[in-house]
């Protein structure tokens, strides 16, 4: 291998270690937003708005590198093979994702600081359907280190778990409504954060799919009930 291609490899691994460090973050920042609603803790809410710059500029910094990387590897003359190459962009997709999760975990913590007569009562099953987007943030930032195309999988087949818990606090909400035991504008906020979380969940299976194409050669596509892979063409 050209001394150029072993550089390649070398950045390709710090990058992915700061891509590790990165989803960390936005782990923390995930459970703190939550922790934030439900304690109704303006103070971590706070915290949460401050990472979200943290994780902003090391989103910045990571797409920076990965682009300096490919520009010098082409001056350079670089060999480098497909796998090589898709593990960059990889890199860069899966960046772009954590990004906009930090981005929902931050929208949902500045519920917090909405002016309430009475703190908002969180159903059972939103707390369920938090601690499900949390899991499945924590195996996908997991499956995204280990290069773990069977974890990826499984997040895949959670995201179906956090659209049943979206629709079912949907119908309560409005049940609530109907016997008055819930304001319109709590029933609101209520959809409001579980579509936020079901975000969340989207943003987690399109790195999933990601680990997947970059593991397998496969390409995830989404159907109605279920998940598919399709198969990388044979060459020539």
């Amino acid at each position: 291998m050209p001394t150029s291609a072993e550089g390649f490899v070398k950045r390709t691994e710090r990058l992915k270690a700061d891509l590790v460090d990165q989803g960390r973050r936005v782990q923390a920042m995930l459970e703190a937003a939550f922790e934030s609603l439900f304690n109704n803790n303006p103070e971590r809410a706070g915290w949460v708005r401050m990472q979200d710059d943290v994780i902003d500029n090391a989103d910045v910094s990571i797409e920076r590198a990965c682009v300096t990387l490919l520009t010098d590897a082409t001056r350079q003359g670089a060999e480098l093979d497909t796998g090589q190459l898709r593990a960059v962009l990889t890199i860069v997709k899966v960046n772009n994702e954590l990004e906009r999760i930090a981005d929902v975990a931050a929208d949902l913590a500045e519920h917090v600081e909405v002016p309430r007569a009475a703190p908002m009562e969180y159903p059972d099953t939103f707390r369920v359907m938090a601690n499900s987007v949390i899991g499945i943030m924590r195996d996908v930032s997991t499956a995204v280190q280990r290069n773990d195309p069977a974890l990826a999988n499984i997040v895949l087949q959670s995201q179906h778990a956090v659209t049943a818990f979206k629709a079912a606090i949907v119908r309560d909400a409005e049940e609530r409504i109907a016997k008055g035991r819930m304001s319109v504008d709590s029933a609101f906020m209520l959809h409001e954060i579980a579509g936020q979380c079901e975000a969340i969940a989207d943003h987690c299976t399109n790195i999933a799919e990601q680990v997947i194409y970059l593991t397998t050669g496969a390409i995830v596509r989404h159907m109605p009930t279920s998940w598919v892979e399709v198969p990388r063409p044979r060459a020539g």
